[in-house]
């Protein structure tokens, strides 16, 4: 054996009781678990949980992972796999018109990208350069991709609000179905921003007949989080049961006034459509604010034609007394159809400098809002402090329930689930509330994330598996993070390992760069039913 951890109590990530025993690992993967003697290097993990490494299914790294060799913020938590990709915006596949769009649009979620070679213009080009990234070493850990399907509507539509021509659906399908084939593992969508919102459910139906074929999920941030929350859930369920395609919803909450408590009567939903045969699973974070970009707030038409078209809109006062109006009165599409409360929209993170003194602070009223869209290019991204804990609670205790952060690392103050999410669902939510048993948590933070990917070797602690592993203290483990510190790291979680390699030992940050791309397994596309 290259390594034997010792003594370790493993939580296997099936969720079936935890058990002592050592484990060995060789060239890479787990090798024998039981009673082992030998080995070139022994870990003594009496004391320490043993489990698979976690699996962040809703992660936006796309960035940071080229830009950021270290990447403590996932690593610490142990976090071994992220899934990019998310909410519809990703930077493949594109042209250089899209991508300069796209780069626009989501700044507020990982930066400008000024300091980003964009070598690539395909799915495959963008796995291609995690996994030499760095200097050829790789990436900190490892990503898999789901298809972005607002991207892939800005490339072969633009950013109009209008139905897809019969060769602009045709050109989408192919842009989806190229993209599975280079691997990615899915679509998702970002039915709240722009231009993805414009998709009717007809033209999503089409694209998601395409990822079923693939054998991928469809991965929807649907069309409210707030008012019309559990219609805009029905739809997406309705959708992909119309699809043949396995649904996984994106950072499954129910926020708002309108749905305090109301967390069980989506989980009906989602029990009637599961008794029925769909495929469904779902992530949550586990905190009860939110975060996005400040401009996904404006209601849609407030966003058609891209970023200058939205910041020529704010700079003229009559249109910019129209989106004011939309937010604070009819509640603006973008924030979920409810009237915006300022109150409850704290400032994350700017672009440019000369606002950063806004970060922490919460807004004081629309000319604030515009003055700051304006002056940093739709770059500011915020909190929104609408959840609800029972919501949060309950969703999490479903069987089909997964970890996910949807952390976003930019900014001055970000929301601590960037760096707190895994430790916090350890700590907070199995140790002092009982809320999960230990066992049921790793089942929801590893086994059952790998199983919805269909990787065959990850996910679980089981001979012949890749060691991606991560060691904890069930007595200590917690998140650092807080709303006042947000970076602060995690602590009871001494070592990490991906494929056998130490990324975080003894607490600390390694040089190692083991992270790599994670591919949908190649197989032949099913052949479209007649």
């Amino acid at each position: 054996m290259d390594l034997v951890v010792r003594g370790a109590r493993v939580v296997d990530g099936t969720g079936g009781p935890s058990y002592t025993a050592d484990v060995g690992v060789h060239e890479g993967r787990i090798a024998e678990i039981g009673r082992i003697s030998g080995g070139r290097r022994t870990l003594d993990a009496h004391g320490l949980a043993l489990a698979p490494g976690f699996v962040d299914m809703h992660a936006h790294s796309d960035l940071a992972l080229l830009r950021d060799p270290d990447h403590s913020a996932k690593a610490a938590q142990g976090v071994t796999l992220e899934v990019l990709g998310q909410d519809g915006l990703s930077y493949a596949p594109a042209d250089d018109r899209t991508l300069a769009g796209v780069r626009a649009a989501i700044a507020g979620w990982n930066g400008p990208g000024d300091d980003i070679d964009f070598d690539w213009r395909t799915v495959g080009g963008y796995l291609d350069r995690l996994d030499r990234a760095h200097g050829g070493q790789g990436c900190a850990v490892n990503a898999a991709y789901l298809v972005p399907q607002g991207t892939v509507r800005a490339y072969a539509v633009g950013w109009d609000d209008r139905p897809a021509t019969g060769a602009e659906l045709d050109r989408m399908r192919q842009l989806v179905a190229d993209g599975l084939a280079q691997g990615a593992v899915g679509m998702s969508s970002g039915l709240t921003y722009t231009p993805g919102m414009y998709a009717s459910g007809g033209e999503l139906t089409e694209l998601c007949r395409v990822v079923a074929r693939y054998g991928g999920y469809y991965c929807p941030h649907h069309r409210s989080y707030g008012r019309d929350a559990l219609a805009a859930y029905a739809e997406m369920v309705a959708l992909s049961r119309d699809a043949g395609c396995a649904l996984h919803l994106a950072h499954a909450t129910m926020n708002f006034a309108e749905n305090r408590g109301r967390a069980p009567e989506l989980l009906a939903l989602l029990d009637a459509a599961l008794a029925d045969g769909c495929d469904i699973t779902l992530d949550s974070y586990p905190y009860t604010p939110g975060c996005t970009t400040l401009v996904a707030l404006l209601p849609s038409w407030a966003n058609e034609g891209g970023p200058e078209a939205v910041l020529a809109r704010l700079r003229d006062d009559a249109e910019a007394e129209r989106i004011r109006y939309a937010l604070e009165v009819t509640g603006a599409d973008g924030c979920h159809g409810v009237p915006v409360d300022w109150s409850t929209i704290e400032i994350a993170g700017t672009a440019d400098p000369a606002f950063a003194r806004y970060a922490g602070t919460r807004l004081d009223g629309w000319d604030t809002a515009r003055r700051l869209l304006i002056g940093d290019r739709l770059a500011p991204s915020v909190l929104q402090h609408v959840g609800h804990e029972e919501n949060v609670r309950a969703i999490m205790r479903h069987r089909v329930h997964t970890g996910g952060s949807d952390g976003i690392l930019q900014g001055a103050k970000p929301h601590p689930r960037a760096y707190g999410t895994f430790p916090h669902y350890l700590g907070h939510y199995v140790r002092e509330l009982g809320v999960l048993s230990l066992e049921e948590c790793v089942a929801h933070l590893a086994g059952r994330p790998a199983a919805r990917l269909r990787l065959p070797d990850r996910g679980l602690v089981r001979v012949g598996h890749r060691a991606d592993l991560v060691l904890f203290d069930p007595d200590t483990v917690a998140a650092g993070s807080t709303y006042e510190k947000p970076r602060a790291l995690p602590t009871g979680i001494p070592h990490v390992l991906i494929d056998g390699r130490f990324v975080m030992r003894d607490g600390r940050r390694t040089d190692v760069l083991a992270g790599r791309s994670v591919r949908r397994t190649p197989r032949t596309p099913r052949t479209r039913p007649a």
